[in-house]
């Protein structure tokens, strides 16, 4: 099958920017900060995209406000349709990059546990074992007294990523909501899309450009892995509830 990959760059990390146009789709850089939805006066991702785009916009997935990165959305009712298709069978693949101030449990592995809404808003990780939530990370030492993490979400809930690294004893820096340490911004970042169409297999990174604890460069392992992080060998999803395998 053949291949389109794009190493992506940002006209402005702190603006909602449409990184690559297609018939069927727009790729979207979302800043931190901002909202998915409306919230009051304040508009969010869709109200701002479709102040930019004429037709109908039809959104596929979302990003929690303290998060950056790329996010895709359709361009026509059968688009959306095959895409949702692609997330509920989970053949589109979504990559995150990630910093806490604390070390994890485990330096890589599989944390996976039920989902249960908390107080205020939280959610928690729990023991079931049924219609889990998935996560596979690998983490990384960064020398600057932070740990970074590349993450691989193979579920899609409400707060999956911030519980999971939670769970392990490295909650997300910035993410207070959640026990960390206060910052500049939430330090999660959608940094890649991997999923076909066409006939062709699509590519995308884009490396975090918001905030002023992300490494640059990133040290050479980590580099190298984000290069490619769809061909790394990603730990084993096991069926263990509420586990760093």
């Amino acid at each position: 099958m053949p291949a389109v990959a794009s190493t992506l760059s940002c006209p402005d990390f702190n603006a909602l920017s449409v990184l690559y146009t297609h018939d069927d789709f727009l790729l979207v850089y979302k800043p931190p900060g901002l909202g998915f939805h409306r919230e009051g006066d304040e508009a969010g991702v869709l109200d701002l995209l479709r102040e930019q785009h004429e037709g109908a916009l039809f959104p596929l997935h979302r990003l929690d406000r303290i998060t950056s990165g790329l996010l895709l959305v359709a361009r026509s009712s059968e688009a959306a349709r095959d895409f949702g298709e692609m997330f509920a069978s989970r053949t589109l693949e979504k990559f995150y990059l990630a910093l806490s101030a604390r070390k994890p449990a485990r330096k890589q592995g599989t944390i996976a546990g039920g989902m249960q809404s908390g107080r205020g808003g939280n959610w928690l990780l729990t023991r079931e074992t049924d219609n889990l939530a998935v996560t596979q990370f690998f983490s990384y030492g960064l020398g600057n007294g932070l740990r970074g993490f590349l993450l691989r979400p193979r579920t899609g809930r409400t707060h999956q990523l911030r519980v999971a690294l939670k769970s392990v004893g490295a909650p997300i820096l910035g993410d207070t909501r959640y026990g960390a340490e206060a910052a500049d911004r939430g330090y999660l970042h959608a940094c890649a899309l991997r999923f076909s169409w066409d006939a062709q297999t699509w590519s995308f990174l884009l490396l975090p450009g918001s905030g002023a604890h992300w490494p640059s460069p990133w040290p050479e392992q980590a580099a190298a892995d984000l290069q490619a992080p769809w061909d790394l060998p990603w730990p084993a999803v096991r069926d263990t509830p509420h586990k760093s395998a």
